[in-house]
């Protein structure tokens, strides 16, 4: 009985593992070693023929197959971008992190940089969403211009930055929004004050400042209120931000019904 078990058993492992060799050879593709040239040139027409799934596996098989040729690095950036068109954000970033690390002095070390942050910058969301991706953006770009500021990629990094910086304040300003209209004016405050503290030279500054004013009045803090006023005339003295700020602040209507407010400035 017991020999007829064992016997049983034997056959049924036998039957498994050819089964699961028989699924293996199916599945993983082949290992054929090819030359160099060829290999490269067949990633590049799948990535012009925008098949950039392909793609990106050819130019890895080239790093593989060939890791001390020359076309072995170029092929690393070259994958990294095919994943970027693909869309496949998360794994471009690991892509482009190795090759930053690999080859810190590269002449495509700049692009890594450029690249890494374009995809972080495409998966920027609404502000009022998480803003990380924002943040991983501002800080790659940031990266990028300390170490490579005469790069042809430099100018254009700048105004993303700048962009980025932007939507971070939006991101306060619609939080202390949302605190000032529940009541939370203390919690409002910081928010309006980080806009104007450290976000100096975005579009947002003008009425987090005419928000501190608001806040400060609900508050009962009229002085605060009035300083806050002030900043925004001394700073933005042709901005309607400012002629709200003043009204609310003095008690006193200076706009004429129907008439444009620049006429009074």
């Amino acid at each position: 009985m017991k020999s007829s078990l064992a016997t049983a058993l034997r056959t049924c492992a036998a039957a498994a593992l050819l089964a699961l060799a028989a699924c293996s050879s199916s599945n993983d593709d082949p290992y054929v070693e090819r030359p160099v040239d060829q290999l490269y040139n067949e990633a590049q027409d799948a990535l012009e023929k925008e098949e950039y799934g392909d793609a990106a596996k050819l130019f890895d098989e080239v790093e593989r197959q060939h890791p001390y040729s020359r076309w072995a690095t170029k092929a690393q950036i070259m994958a990294a971008y095919s994943l970027y068109q693909n869309n496949k954000y998360d794994e471009a970033i690991v892509a482009l992190d190795r090759f930053i690390q690999l080859h810190p002095s590269n002449e495509q070390t700049p692009y890594a940089y450029y690249l890494k942050a374009l995809s972080y910058y495409e998966q920027i969301s609404d502000v009022e969403r998480d803003q990380s991706m924002t943040q991983h953006a501002r800080d790659t770009l940031k990266e990028l211009t300390a170490r490579f500021p005469e790069s042809k990629y430099a100018r254009d990094a700048k105004v993303k930055m700048d962009l980025t910086h932007d939507h971070l304040a939006g991101k306060e300003m619609d939080v202390g929004r949302k605190y000032q209209r529940k009541g939370h004016y203390l919690a409002a405050v910081n928010r309006f004050k980080t806009v104007v503290d450290q976000y100096q030279t975005t579009t947002h500054v003008p009425e987090a400042l005419h928000r501190l004013a608001e806040c400060y009045l609900a508050l009962g803090l009229p002085d605060e209120a009035r300083k806050a006023a002030a900043v925004l005339g001394h700073n933005f003295p042709g901005s309607e931000w400012y002629i709200d700020s003043y009204e609310m602040v003095e008690q006193k209507k200076i706009r004429v019904d129907d008439e444009p407010w620049f006429k009074f400035w």
